[in-house]
């Protein structure tokens, strides 16, 4: 894997450096997972992290790496809202300017944590922009070289991918081997590096990737053998609303990851219900991606042991309960 852009090693040196900081998320069971779909089924709960997501490993373990000067600089990073409010925390942590780029329709939750984030900064600031209309990742660029601040992307960085690695090197170190695991797929930057880990500390472990029906680009992509570019995808899992894989987190998949599959937004709902009603565990929709895929059948896995990254519970109350009651606003 050398000619890749993370390897094991970097996944270690991000332990470290997050030792402390983040948070050793909880790996959880349920009875009725495991009757439901036949297997043994572990969670790692990065909805427990620390700012709701497992974005806080990558975003930290990067800003941990500046350099003085880059530190007096800050950092500016385009995001629908965990990678967002990642970098705020992590910024606020390591005392440096932050600029976030974000979606004008980001969830009212997301925003107003990455601005609390930011308070009491006057060098820190949150710049929206329209996610149909708009280039975030050219906005971001412009920004960067204007102010002279580092531009942290929100999977297509070495330092983001090794440290989002953490959170399978954790569920390993628990588990033990597993047959399969189960990942969602946005920009690819989570899988990417829990590939990495489950390689080097499982090799036998098959790792499965879940985007959104809308959103398959991912998917698209390993179909066609190069990365293919797609319309923002309009579902309710906002955290996959990417429209391309990374050119760093691609390589990775295509090696590693056996394949990708989807579920529809009818699945995440019913999977945000589950994880209320059964586990006691508020869960976004994008965070339910690969337990949806697991508990909806669309990846059997009986006889099997299993893992499934919940990741992230970042999500709006009032958008929440429409949801799960299927209420007028769960349409929007």
């Amino acid at each position: 894997m050398n000619d890749l852009a993370i390897a094991w090693p970097d996944i270690a040196a991000a332990q470290q450096r997050l030792a402390g900081v983040a948070h050793r998320t909880p790996v959880l069971s349920s009875r009725t997972a495991d009757e439901r779909t036949g297997a043994r089924v572990f969670f790692k709960c990065e909805n427990l992290q620390r700012m709701g997501a497992f974005k806080f490993r990558g975003a930290y373990n990067a800003l941990a790496r500046f350099t003085p000067e880059q530190r007096r600089a800050g950092v500016i990073a385009f995001s629908s809202g965990n990678h967002a409010q990642a970098i705020a925390l992590a910024a606020k942590l390591l005392d440096m300017p932050s600029v976030i780029v974000m979606p004008h329709d980001s969830p009212p939750a997301k925003l107003a944590a990455t601005r609390g984030y930011q308070a009491g900064r006057t060098d820190s600031e949150v710049v929206l922009y329209d996610r149909y209309t708009e280039d975030r990742e050219a906005i971001g660029r412009r920004l960067a070289a204007e102010r002279g601040m580092t531009l942290i992307p929100p999977y297509d960085h070495p330092d983001v991918m090794a440290g989002q690695g953490t959170a399978a090197a954790e569920l390993l170190a628990e588990t033990g081997p597993l047959d399969l695991l189960l990942v969602c797929v946005g920009g690819g930057g989570l899988i990417a590096g829990c590939a990495v880990a489950a390689a080097h500390l499982s090799p036998g472990t098959r790792v499965v990737g879940i985007e959104p029906e809308a959103g398959n680009d991912t998917q698209q992509s390993l179909a066609r053998g190069e990365i293919v570019h797609i319309p923002t995808p309009r579902t309710i899992a906002d955290g996959a609303q990417t429209q391309h894989s990374g050119q760093l987190t691609f390589p990775v998949i295509q090696r590693l990851v056996e394949r990708i599959e989807t579920v529809s937004d009818e699945q995440l709902v019913r999977t945000m219900r589950f994880f209320a009603e059964r586990m006691k565990l508020v869960v976004e929709p994008t965070g339910c991606l690969a337990a949806a895929a697991l508990l909806e059948g669309v990846v059997p896995a009986r006889g099997q042991r299993v893992g499934v990254v919940v990741s992230g519970g970042n999500v709006d109350l009032a958008r929440y309960a429409a949801l799960l009651s299927g209420g007028p606003a769960a349409a929007g």
